[in-house]
């Protein structure tokens, strides 16, 4: 059961988490994908009874405010960590969270002890297969004609992965993303005065990240799920190539984006591996 989740209020934004554990060694902090939120860790939440675990919700997601001012989504990681008293922190993320991730140990590298990053390289993701651009050109059309419906059918293209069809995933890992996109349309997607979706402030970019990799020292482990499209594995390979600490890449059979979902004894088998060492 994933716990519930707590809220705080900071001075320009409300943040809201899931925690579990007990203190002992750093923290490990859980940073979901776009578009879903903290509750895609409920297989990790309480697989480390033996360390402190946090999952909290980006801006525009689950719990979280939306944002009114531009933002980096790396500060707000670190405003959360502040307000907690947390020095150092193993960041493990998916996706959109992932490249925030590798922008923390780039940008703050003493309050980071090693990464976990999964499908994604850095904030800074470069799109080459076709399979892939069909599908975020579909995603922006749909976005465009504020169709949700086909909003979410090219969202979940990504649960599925290139080679697999939707009944060939797990229903409960289907259902559970198509439930966290949906709350985050209906939650999160605010409506001008003519009716229409107004976009969402975006995020301030890290520029850089993939000529930047060489300062990441700290351990990095990368996590690939082997269904998932090629750009997304190639960056997780690169990335694990690149950095100038120790790295392993790991590719977990049978998983797509979300291998954390999919194979989640896999998956925090190498996540447990990582946290041994340190």
């Amino acid at each position: 059961m994933v716990p519930a989740a707590t809220h705080l209020d900071l001075p320009d934004q409300r943040i809201s988490y899931r925690s579990s554990g007990t203190p002992g060694g750093p923290p490990l902090l859980l940073l979901h994908g776009g578009a879903v939120d903290s509750r895609m860790w409920g297989p990790q939440l309480d697989a480390f009874p033996e360390r402190r675990v946090l999952a909290p919700d980006a801006r525009g997601h689950g719990g979280s405010s939306d944002a009114e001012a531009p933002y980096r989504l790396v500060d707000d990681v670190i405003a959360l960590m502040d307000a907690l008293g947390i020095r150092r922190v193993v960041a493990a993320a998916v996706s959109m969270g992932g490249g925030t991730a590798v922008d923390l140990a780039l940008e703050f590298p003493e309050r980071v002890a090693a990464v976990v990053c999964s499908g994604t390289g850095t904030s800074e993701p470069e799109f080459t297969d076709p399979w892939a651009l069909q599908a975020f050109a579909d995603w922006r059309a749909a976005e465009q004609g504020t169709d949700a419906e086909a909003w979410i059918e090219v969202f979940q293209r990504f649960t599925a992965g290139p080679h697999r069809t939707r009944a060939q995933v797990d229903p409960e890992v289907w259902e559970l993303v198509e439930v966290m996109a949906r709350d985050t349309l209906a939650q999160h997607l605010r409506l001008g005065p003519d009716g229409l979706p107004l976009p969402p402030v975006p995020p301030i970019p890290v520029t850089g990240t993939w000529k930047r990799l060489g300062e990441i020292t700290v351990p990095v482990l990368t996590v690939s799920g082997a269904l998932d499209g090629d750009d997304h594995r190639a960056m997780g390979e690169r990335l694990a190539r690149s950095v100038g600490g120790p790295a392993r890449h790991v590719e977990i059979p049978g998983a797509a984006h979300y291998p954390n979902l999919e194979a989640p004894e896999a998956f925090n088998d190498a996540v447990a591996e990582l946290l041994d060492v340190l």
